[in-house]
C-alpha cells in the first residue's frame, strides 16, 4: 500500500497550510514520483522538517542494515503498530503527520480496472494532504544522525476498496493536536484516533499512465488522467 508519493507544493505552502515553523526543514524539490527511502516533509508539534522514507529498524547496527530495515517499514498497519518492534516505540512518542499532494496505489482487488493499473489519489478541494505517521532518529555507527518516518495505513473504505484493501490513515484535522502531543502515551487512547470518522472524506482518485511505474520517470504527466478499458470476466 502507498509506494509512491506526489508532493507538488512548496514549502511555503506547506507552511501556510498547517501553520508550523520551517527553520529546522530543507527545501524539497517538485518530485512527482517519490520512492521510499527518499525524502519527505514530517510535520510534529508546531515544526516542520524532513526524514526519510522507511522506518529504521532501532537495532541496526550498520548503514547497510539501516537501509535494508527502511524497505519492509514504508508503512506501519494501524492495527499492529502498537505492537511492532520496530514502530511501538515511535507510536508513543514521536506521531507526526506527513504532507502529500498525492500518492499512487496499483489496483490488485476486482473491479474496473486491470491488475496492476496506477490509480492516482488526491483531495477532492485541492488542500495538501496530511498521511498520520511516526517518525524515529537512528544514529550511526560514525555517529551520523538519520531521521526516518513510516506512514500509518488501515483497511480501504468505500470507492477505495474496489482497487486495494488497503489506504493510508488521514485523521480529521480537529485530531491533529491530540496526535502530534507528545505528552499523550497511553496506547488505548491514541489507538481511539482511529476509530469514529470517515476515512476517505474528500478524496478524489483517476487512473493514470503506467510512467509511474520507472523512478527515472518524474513530471506532472504522471497525474495525467488516462482513460482505461474496464476489466470483465468474459
Amino acid at each position: 500500500m502507498c509506494g509512491r508519493i506526489s508532493m507538488e507544493a512548496m514549502l511555503k505552502d506547506i507552511v501556510r497550510e498547517f501553520g508550523v515553523d520551517s527553520k529546522q526543514a530543507r527545501e524539497l524539490q517538485s518530485n512527482y514520483n517519490i520512492k521510499p527511502t527518499e525524502g519527505l516533509y514530517v510535520i510534529t508539534k508546531d515544526v516542520i522538517n524532513v526524514a526519510s522514507w522507511g522506518m529504521i529498524a532501532p537495532w541496526s547496527k550498520s548503514n547497510s542494515e539501516a537501509l535494508k530495515s527502511q524497505s519492509k517499514a514504508i508503512n506501519a498497519r494501524s492495527e499492529t503498530v502498537h505492537e511492532k518492534p520496530t514502530f511501538k516505540k515511535a507510536f508513543r512518542r514521536s506521531r507526526c503527520l506527513v504532507p502529500a499532494t498525492g500518492y499512487y496505489e496499483w489496483a490488485t482487488e476486482l473491479g474496473d480496472y486491470k491488475p496492476r493499473q496506477p490509480i492516482y489519489i488526491s483531495r477532492d478541494d485541492g488542500k495538501i494532504m496530511a498521511f498520520a505517521g511516526i517518525h524515529d532518529r537512528w544514529i550511526s555507527p560514525e555517529g551520523e544522525s538519520r531521521d526516518s518516518v513510516s506512514i500509518i495505513t488501515r483497511e480501504a473504505v468505500g470507492d477505495l476498496a474496489k482497487f486495494h484493501s488497503r489506504m493510508p490513515m488521514f485523521l480529521p484535522r480537529e485530531r491533529w493536536s491530540k496526535w502530534l502531543d507528545t505528552d499523550l502515551q497511553d496506547v488505548d487512547t491514541i489507538r481511539n484516533l482511529f476509530e469514529d470518522f470517515q476515512p476517505d472524506a474528500n478524496l478524489q482518485f483517476w487512473p493514470v499512465a503506467d510512467l509511474v511505474n520507472s523512478i527515472r520517470n518524474n513530471g506532472p504527466e504522471l497525474i495525467a488522467p488516462v482513460t482505461v478499458v474496464p476489466e470483465t470476466l468474459f
